[in-house]
This record gives C-alpha cells, structure tokens and sequence, in this order.
C-alpha cells in the first residue's frame, strides 16, 4: 500500500493543473468542440491512471521477489525498520544517474529544438510552465516510475526469464537490459499522441518531435531503470530526483519529463531478496 499511496499521490497532483489554459494551447480542429472543464470532469481523469497504477503496483509486488528485486526503502517503512540504511547506500549512484540522464534529455532537446519552427518552440514551452513542480516531481518522480519499471520492466524481465532462460535460477543481465530499453521505448512512445496534438504542423516537423521525444524519454527512462535495477528502487528514485532539477519539458516535444526513477526499483544482488 506504501508503494501505491505515493503514486496515488502523483495522480493526484494532476488536480494542480490548470486544464483549461492546456486545452487553449491546443490548435482549433474543425467541427471539434473543447470540452469546458469542471472539477467532476477533472476527477473523473484521474479514474483511469489510478487504475493502471494499481495495477502495476499489484504486478510488482507480486514479481519483483520473484527476479531478485526489491524496493528497500519502501521495505524498511512497511516494517518499521530504520529507513537510512537501506537508502545511503544509494545516494552516490542515485546522483550519478540522474546528472547522466539530465545530459542526455538536454543535448538531445538541443540537437532538435533547432529543427522546430518558432511557434512549436512557444507551445511547447508554454506547456511547461503549466506543470506544476509538485506534479512534475510527484507524478513524473514516483507515479510514471512505479508505471514503467515496477510495473511494466518488473513485467518484461519476468516474462523473459520464464520464456527464454527456464534454466537459469535466476534472469541473466540480458533479462533486465532488454526490459529497461523495452520499457523506455513504450515510455516515449506513449507520449507521442499529445505530441501530435499539440504539434499539428508540416510531416516533418512532426517527425522530428516525435524523434526528438522517443530519443530523450528513452534516455530518460534508461538511466533510471539501469539504476534501479542494478542498485535498488531508490537508486532510482535518487535518478528522478538529480533529473527533475534538470528540464522542465522534454526535448521541445511539449511534455513534461521529470524525474528518472522510482522509489520502489530494487537492486540485482545475488542474495535473496527480502519479502513484502
């Protein structure tokens, strides 16, 4: 519950948002009508990703043990241990991560910013400053992390081991490499659609967003998974963290990319991870 409460609370962070002046940034669309949003309206948005955490919440519990991983801080909360220990140890590679993965999101929104016309440029910034930090550090720090790699790579290392390596005791590095670029490709893909949207100009240009976003959540993401897998879901979280002091928006793509990992990412070690 520890896990899904501080997730839930990066869904709920959302009701700071101001819908209306998002929608604005939106192009009219002919013989399409914006919605006027209410406070049931905006509610009612947080019904789905409330239940796709859950789920992804349920999906980590259940299979993280199962592959060596493990969530130590939120572990040690759970049973009332000493929260310090389990974190300290993660504190230099958490910092590491998230000053790489800060560099990549910046070089690659550099490398392509130059190919956007003036007015994508003050949209998508425009976006930005409608995130509000608390979202950006709440939602994309803990709730897309415990979406993506508790959930989701916990998911892909898992099916891979028992599909590929039912030998092996435990999955191979291979397992947990490909889970985390696989995680983080549907991680950036997962945001074109709003890149479209807010983005309708020339084939071209759409393009290079959509390239420009894939490359830099990718970057993102990847940083943050390798952390938490190889040194524990705060390492992660750490990752996120170091990256939310970084960019407020992704790459020129209009979407908000803060924070690389997640508080409930655990370590690959050889001895057996601790239960829930």
């Amino acid at each position: 519950m520890i896990l899904f409460f501080a997730g839930f609370a990066g869904i709920l962070s959302f009701l700071l948002v101001d819908l209306s002046a998002f929608l604005a940034l939106i192009p009219a669309q002919p013989g399409i009508e914006i919605p006027v949003v209410t406070p049931a309206l905006k509610i009612l948005s947080l019904i789905q990703p409330t239940v796709l955490l859950a789920i992804a919440v349920l999906i980590g519990n259940l299979l993280a043990p199962k592959v060596g991983l493990s969530a130590p801080f939120a572990e040690a909360l759970a049973t009332r241990q000493p929260a310090g220990p389990a974190l300290k140890p993660q504190l230099v590679p958490g910092v590491w991560g998230g000053v790489i993965g800060s560099a990549s999101i910046l070089l690659t929104g550099a490398a392509f910013r130059l190919a956007l016309t003036d007015e994508m440029i003050q949209r998508t910034d425009k976006l930005g400053n409608l995130i509000p930090i608390p979202t950006r550090l709440l939602y994309g720090g803990i709730t897309e992390e415990l979406l993506m790699r508790w959930g989701l790579m916990t998911l892909f290392v898992w099916v891979a081991w028992r599909v590929f390596q039912r030998r092996a005791v435990k999955p191979t590095k291979g397992s947990f490499v490909a889970a985390i670029l696989v995680s983080s490709l549907i991680f950036g893909m997962g945001h074109l659609p709003i890149a479209l949207i807010l983005l309708p100009s020339k084939v071209a240009f759409e393009m290079q967003t959509h390239l420009t976003f894939a490359l830099s959540s990718s970057s993102h993401t990847s940083s943050a998974g390798t952390a938490a897998s190889l040194g524990g879901a705060e390492v992660g979280s750490l990752t996120a963290g170091v990256d939310a002091a970084g960019p407020a928006v992704d790459a020129g793509s209009g979407l908000p990319v803060w924070l690389a990992a997640t508080p409930e990412l655990p370590p690959v070690s050889s001895s057996p991870p601790r239960s829930w």
